[in-house]
């Protein structure tokens, strides 16, 4: 039976469809998810996507982790259910309390779009299991406020926990020890601000996403 996906949308959202189309391209099944909605429904995971959500007012991710979707994803998380964040999802994922740190400009606050290279710095989550550590993944950013941030503490409980599982090779945005990715205690719930949706298809100049993706439906 194939994995059934749901891609959660806000008002901003925009990447939606695209991870609708990948999930569907690799066998599994994806509906939409809305942000009103009180309930997760039957899926076996959940991806929330990129855009600007709410505009990103306040700051990003700040109001959209009050939807009433919301609590249902964090209860599936909770239980130890499947759940990805991409972009503005990872900063939504932070405000909701699933993922330590936030997301703050990057550094020169500057905009940065484009092919990004990713370092696999650990397998133990559910984006990254079928890769290996140390694989060179090209996948295109496109974010203003993606530079991660932490305490001390938490960043030497995540290097501790094997919990970064993704760093930039030349990092785009000053996040703190090259972060692109970032997974939950047990593994579960990963963030990252590059975008492996799309990176999926040969006309894009990269199909290193799908490897990533792969991971999420076979968890």
């Amino acid at each position: 039976m194939a994995s059934r996906i749901g891609v959660v949308q806000f008002p901003g959202t925009n990447c939606e469809a695209d991870v609708v189309e990948v999930v569907k391209s690799l066998g599994g099944e994806a509906q939409i998810l809305w942000h009103g909605d009180a309930t997760i429904a039957s899926c076996d995971g959940i991806v929330v996507p990129g855009g600007f959500a709410h505009g990103d007012y306040l700051r990003p991710g700040a109001i959209a982790r009050f939807s009433p979707v919301m609590d249902a994803v964090v209860e599936f998380a909770n239980g130890g259910g499947p759940v990805v964040g991409i972009c503005n999802g990872f900063q939504i994922l932070t405000e909701a309390g699933l993922l330590p740190g936030a997301l703050q400009k990057n550094a020169g606050l500057k905009f940065r779009c484009g092919q990004s290279l990713l370092s696999v710095a650990s397998t133990q989550s559910v984006l990254t299991s079928q890769c290996a550590v140390g694989d060179e993944l090209s996948v295109p950013i496109n974010h203003f406020e993606g530079n991660y941030t932490c305490d001390d503490e938490t960043l030497a409980r995540l290097r501790d926990d094997d919990r970064i599982v993704l760093r930039y090779v030349d990092n785009p945005n000053g996040s703190v020890d090259d972060i692109a990715g970032i997974a939950s205690e047990t593994g579960n719930v990963v963030g990252l601000m590059p975008h492996p949706e799309r990176a999926v298809h040969p006309l894009s100049g990269s199909t290193d996403g799908v490897p990533l993706l792969r991971s999420l439906l076979a968890a």
